[in-house]
């Protein structure tokens, strides 16, 4: 490939002391991903200059060529020389996905790294959370241990007080709703359990911290009619591949009310064409989920096999149309979903790509479904997480409103008399 990109030029990026034994690897993994002629060729071309640069820090062999050494390449500001950083950046998941990047030696954790990984360790092994939930645990710790400056004092988690505490949730009050602000300070008491449980921290300290009041179904579902959700689907664009994919992804979600966790994780083997069924792993709940192959769904899904899915050795089912090819990543479909409901003109009220998950629901009981079948399509575990729908159905809500008394009855006339 190195060949037909420089025909002329081939011998000068191959004959490269750090960088020309992995030229002509690195140019067919670049075609290999998705990327096109021209920019394979301008990615390429910059492994003259960072190969001068290794070269001067006494990187002699590609061996010892390490991960911060590479980074170092970089602008400091992507915007400064755009190419250059995407070319690293290549360059980056290139050399780790063949295991070619020298690893660092390694060093003692600091004080605050030691303080995570314990804290994962119990999260793990003795909560049993799930690796998401861990991460937004620990996410939530590290910046309280960053805002005690735990760092540079070994003693500040042990003098933490409520106040530090009411500081900090202070500090992400105008980031934060209600809703999200109640989960950080569930992330903030259980890591002050923790440190009870460990003798680094006073006991019952975390009675002292007030979390928000948010009140069970305060706030409606919001769901668009069943027009409004075949006008957002007729309006995206199937003339491309992007808009192949998308188009399956939320029909997908419209016919099955999936997640979009849910909707990322679909692989190749979840399609039982010959059973007509699709299986579901659901994210959220851990358990498999059995669902009907109607026409229209498999229909959506093979059209989009056939013209819009990159053609590369990867199971999952919906991928990148974009180099470089892969899977998508977490935040993917409300993008589309945002993208594509921007040009299908709606004004109706949104929550993001969950909203037509509430759509569907909508749907089933204004077709007279009972709650244990909208449940069990839906995924729930519990009547309960089903009865949320109910307060959808407004119209149906209103028929059984009684009517307001016109005059007051006989008792209260009575007292406004005397």
């Amino acid at each position: 490939m190195l060949n037909e990109l420089f025909p002329k030029a081939h011998k000068r990026y191959s004959s490269l002391p750090v960088l020309g034994a992995i030229a002509d690897d690195f140019t067919d993994w670049l075609r290999a991903q998705g990327y096109c002629r021209g920019t394979a060729r301008l990615y390429v071309r910059t492994l003259p200059d960072l190969d001068q640069v290794f070269q001067q820090q006494g990187w002699g062999e590609l061996h010892d060529l390490t991960r911060q050494a590479l980074r170092a390449c970089r602008p400091a500001h992507s915007q400064d020389n755009r190419n250059l950083a995407a070319a690293v950046h290549a360059l980056e998941r290139y050399l780790e996905e063949r295991a070619l990047l020298s690893q660092p030696t390694l060093t003692s954790p600091s004080r605050r790294e030691q303080q995570l990984a314990d804290y994962r360790t119990f999260l793990e092994e003795v909560r049993g959370l799930t690796p998401s939930t861990v991460r937004a645990h620990l996410r939530t710790v590290s910046r309280l241990l960053a805002q005690i400056r735990f760092e540079e004092s070994p003693t500040a988690l042990q003098a933490l007080t409520a106040h530090d505490i009411e500081v900090f949730l202070k500090s992400l009050g105008d980031q934060h709703s209600r809703a999200s602000l109640q989960h950080t300070i569930a992330h903030i008491r259980g890591f002050v359990r923790f440190g009870t449980l460990t003798g680094g921290l006073c006991p019952a300290i975390d009675w002292h911290v007030d979390t928000p009041r948010v009140f069970r179904l305060e706030q409606l579902p919001r769901a668009w009619p069943w027009d409004g959700v075949c006008t957002f689907l007729d309006a995206i664009d199937r003339t491309t591949s992007m808009g192949v994919r998308d188009y399956a992804i939320f029909f997908l979600i419209a016919t099955y009310g999936l997640r979009a966790c849910d909707i990322l994780a679909l692989t190749l083997d979840d399609f039982r064409w010959r059973q007509g069924e699709l299986r579901v792993a659901q994210r959220k709940t851990g358990h498999p989920l059995v669902l009907p192959l109607t026409d229209a769904a498999g229909e959506a899904v093979l059209h989009y096999l056939r013209d819009g899915r990159p053609q590369i050795a990867s199971r999952q089912l919906f991928l990148r149309v974009r180099a470089p090819m892969g899977p998508l990543k977490s935040t993917a479909i409300n993008d589309a979903f945002e993208a594509c409901y921007k040009r299908s003109g709606l004004t109706l009220p949104t929550t993001g790509v969950h909203g037509l998950r509430h759509s569907y629901a909508l749907h089933l009981l204004r077709q007279g479904t009972s709650l244990k079948t909208i449940g069990d399509l839906l995924g729930h575990r519990s009547p309960e997480s089903t009865c949320v729908y109910l307060r959808l159905d407004v119209e149906d809500l209103r028929q059984v409103a009684l009517e307001l008394p016109r005059t007051a009855p006989a008792p209260y006339a009575q007292e406004e008399q005397a």
